[in-house]
């Protein structure tokens, strides 16, 4: 064998053990030197101490051994290497100091291990990494951390009854390998992200980690791959699991430097593709707030629109002189965003003029990567329609961002949230289907969300004023169901006049309409009314696709 082998010993007639077999038995032996590490409360100056007396305990262990191994070499016969454990013993000047030193070397690495590991797994308790992390941090009365050091007794203990140390040595081998693993890892990412905050006293060349890394998954998986692919799970699985303890550090860990820089790597090439990222459309909605009440009675509508990867942006407009606790109420009703698994974020504008602060925020964030692509507006009895609606539908439209008109029936509200009817303008003359389908990508899209989330019916509707239309209306329709792959959708064509027709329309929990620059304070009402039922008025921003 290249490497070399190990004829073996009594215990297994001499059958012969691979390199890397002696290599994982013998390896723990060379960890003792992390004893400082795991000391590194107790050291005056870890960043310097660590660092240093790692490097010089590695090289005197290294040159010990190296002498030790080649001193027996020259000492005994291959004959006695295999047949007499004692064999240093034996052959040295003093036989007791050995039999000490071993001894010593012995009680000092049992202690050590018992003192290091047992604050390791208090640290790990005290910052609540593991389940019963409480029990864990239990301290004496002077401060020692009592039951960690119970818990690793036993542990220790539970290892000495296997009785074959030989077979636990390279278990151990594999966690100490796959720790050095992702360290390497940490130094890698770290190095490469280019972040201010790395700034380390003991610097190393780049290909260092490279090669710490490279070697220890190697000998990993030629020792043992079973165990390695096991080990590399358990890692993934106390990812997991710390990553849903949402732990409070004193500050970020490497995860938010990596995903920072993949953000911004990501916005970086995607700026230069087209504008018009049809693929790619999720509802980011920019949610103006100036009454909390109203925005939290719109909640789970809010959050079936957004659901799942969606976003919601809450734009507080508050008075310069306003003495309220907007911008607590605005964090708080956020933070419920999130725990519901939707991405939200909130800032405040201080001004008088309520549709002046939703222009300003969205021309503000017309030239951000991550920008709002929809504005929700929740009209409410205190609004003034033409002075703070009217100018927000105008500037959004110029700005090229979809506009949600919500206006809630007083009494029906969103009902069961069973159906949703969709209402498509009359397409007399022009029914073919191309790119463009006019107003009507952002309401089928929003409605789909709808569905999905509640679990509700679309109905398409179509009112044309020519009954000879009729099937041309339905031919349509059934090609825009195909074409836009919508399950489960019905449809119905109605002739006469579109008024008319909403009145005695098959009822619904929403109505959706397609909204014009101009939309009236008065056909906003006489809709609400006529469906007897809540209605969402959709513009949409050109850049969604219902074909896409």
């Amino acid at each position: 064998i290249r490497w070399g082998n190990f004829k073996g010993s009594p215990e297994n007639d001499f059958s012969g053990s691979a390199f890397w077999i002696v290599f994982a038995v013998f390896f723990p032996a060379s960890t003792g030197i992390m004893a400082g590490a795991n000391m590194s409360g107790e050291l005056k100056n870890p960043n310097k101490s660590i660092p240093l007396g790692t490097l010089w305990a590695i090289g005197i262990s290294f040159v010990i051994y190296m002498a030790l191994a080649f001193w027996l070499a020259r000492s005994a016969t291959e004959q006695e290497l295999i047949s007499n454990y004692n064999i240093i013993v034996d052959k040295a000047y003093f036989g007791p100091l050995i039999i000490a030193g071993v001894l010593g070397a012995t009680f000092s690495s049992a202690l050590a291990s018992l003192v290091g590991s047992s604050r390791i797994l208090f640290a790990m308790g005290e910052h609540r990494v593991l389940p019963y992390g409480k029990f864990l941090a239990g301290q004496s009365v002077n401060g020692q951390p009592r039951n960690a050091m119970i818990v690793t007794g036993v542990m220790i203990f539970m290892t000495m009854l296997l009785r074959d140390l030989n077979a636990v040595a390279p278990l151990v081998t594999l966690f100490f390998l796959i720790t050095y693993a992702m360290i390497n890892v940490v130094v890698i990412i770290e190095q490469n992200l280019g972040l201010i905050s790395y700034r380390p006293l003991f610097k190393i060349n780049k290909w260092v980690p490279w090669i710490g890394l490279t070697s220890s998954v190697l000998a990993m998986f030629i020792i043992n791959p079973t165990i390695s692919l096991i080990s590399i799970s358990i890692v993934f699985v106390v990812y997991w699991f710390l990553s849903r303890q949402h732990i409070e550090t004193p500050f970020e860990d490497v995860r938010s430097g990596l995903f920072v820089s993949f953000a911004e790597w990501a916005a970086k090439h995607t700026w230069g593709m087209k504008t018009m990222q049809q693929r790619a459309w999720k509802p980011n909605l920019m949610v103006p707030v100036r009454d909390v009440v109203g925005a939290k009675g719109n909640f789970q509508f809010l959050r079936n629109i957004a659901k799942p990867k969606g976003s919601i942006k809450l734009l507080g407009i508050e008075s310069n002189k306003a003495n309220t606790k907007l911008a607590e109420e605005l964090a708080s009703l956020s933070e419920a965003f999130r725990l519901k698994d939707v991405f939200s974020s909130w800032t405040v504008i201080n001004t008088d003029d309520f549709a002046k602060g939703v222009n300003y925020g969205n021309q503000a964030l017309k030239g951000a990567f991550f920008r709002p692509n929809i504005v929700f507006l929740n009209l409410q009895q205190h609004d003034n329609y033409e002075s703070e609606i009217r100018p927000v539908i105008k500037e959004s439209i110029r700005l090229e961002i979809g506009v949600l008109l919500y206006s809630s029936h007083p009494t029906a509200l969103l009902g069961r949230r069973n159906m949703i009817n969709v209402w498509v303008s009359d397409r007399t003359d022009n029914w073919d289907i191309g790119w463009d389908i006019g107003n009507l990508d952002l309401s089928i899209l929003i409605a789909y969300k709808l569905k999905k989330n509640w679990d509700a019916t679309i109905r398409l509707i179509i009112v044309i004023k020519d009954e000879k239309e009729r099937e041309n209306a339905h031919k349509f329709l059934k090609l825009l169901i195909n074409l836009a792959r919508l399950p489960e959708t019905l449809t119905e064509v109605r002739v006469g006049n579109f008024k008319d027709t909403v009145a005695n329309a098959p009822s619904a929990d929403l109505n959706i309409f397609g909204m014009e620059e101009n939309l009236r304070f008065e056909f906003v009402q006489e809709m609400t009314i006529s469906t007897d039922s809540s209605c969402l008025f959709v513009k949409d921003s050109g850049h969604e696709s219902i074909l896409a």
